[in-house]
């Protein structure tokens, strides 16, 4: 699977989690030089708290466009530390 955004592969990997219809990535699959850690957080009432990240690619921001949890409930083990996108972040084969 590929994370695309403003033309660029921002992430790649085999080995994504779907959960909820959204496929998190490895942390590890991620392209850092495009990820700018947010000071935003929100909460879910199943996996936990969500930190966030802005993409800037090509001079472009895109804020919190990307989520991710260090921190999960035993209930989403399988996502923790896994980044997720949307806002106009497309994710393909």
């Amino acid at each position: 699977m590929k994370a695309i955004w403003n033309d660029t592969i921002i992430a790649e990997s085999d080995e994504t989690v779907v959960v909820e219809n959204n496929h998190y990535f490895p942390a590890e699959s991620i392209k850092k030089e495009y990820f700018k850690t947010s000071e935003t957080h929100t909460t879910c009432p199943w996996k936990g708290q969500a930190h966030y990240y802005t993409l800037v690619v090509g001079g472009k921001q895109n804020p919190d466009a990307a989520w991710y949890y260090p921190e999960v409930s035993p209930l989403a083990k399988s996502i923790k530390g896994y980044v997720a996108f949307w806002n106009g972040v497309t994710v393909e084969k």
